[in-house]
């Protein structure tokens, strides 16, 4: 079964990643590294590597490889860079940024899934990895400041609680559900010493954020 996981994450890299867009070295070991298998049900397994996301209970779902491939290299991320992301689910994304990352702070509001999550990723030994459950619309202020945040929901509004625990020059990576006509847009924002500015990327799909946004 191993081996025929390990080549679906092969042909995954291969086929839905260089395909497109990704090209960050450091990104594409991380996804043809970390077993997408382990973090879905034994049921779903067959499907792990396929180019779309899945269910994983609590009405939340992993993120179609590319997406979190595509969401990561956004980060730019660095061996020493410290990253905070705003819903943990499964703890997929969070094993894909803690390859790449010296140190990944992850929240999460569904108990259920956290634990789910921490055993997961405990099994893989991943020892750079924090989790805590709560509210992330607040952040984890007492770790920051953060070289990149990742926000896996959709946020109402630009949640500038969270852009000011970026280091200055520090990238978050977030959707918004702005849109007059219902469409979500992900955003890469960068800080700086007198504020921030953003870039629109392209259109996606998550579920809402939960909690209460510190916006404008």
């Amino acid at each position: 079964m191993d081996a025929k996981q390990t080549r679906r994450r092969t042909e995954m890299v291969e086929q839905q990643l260089k395909g497109r867009d990704i090209h960050d070295s450091a990104v594409l070991k991380a996804m043809g590294t970390v077993p997408r298998h382990r973090f879905v049900s034994l049921k779903r397994q067959e499907m792990a590597y396929h180019d779309g996301p899945l269910p994983i209970g609590c009405d939340q779902t992993i993120s179609q490889p590319y997406i979190v491939a595509s969401m990561t290299q956004e980060l730019r991320l660095k061996a020493s860079s410290r990253v905070l992301e705003i819903g943990t689910g499964c703890g997929y994304q969070a094993a894909v940024l803690a390859e790449i990352a010296r140190e990944v702070f992850s929240i999460e509001y569904v108990p259920e899934l956290l634990e789910r999550a921490r055993k997961v990723l405990k099994d893989l030994q991943y020892r750079n990895i924090h989790l805590r459950d709560g509210d992330g619309s607040h952040g984890w202020p007492e770790r920051a400041p953060y070289d990149g945040i990742l926000v896996t929901a959709a946020a109402p509004q630009m949640p500038e609680g969270l852009i000011n625990q970026l280091k200055i020059g520090g990238k978050m990576v977030l959707p918004l559900a702005t849109d007059e006509w219902g469409r979500q847009f992900l955003y890469r924002v960068t800080r700086h010493a007198s504020g921030y500015d953003s870039e629109k990327l392209y259109e996606v799909r998550f579920v809402p954020m939960i909690g209460e946004i510190e916006g404008k």
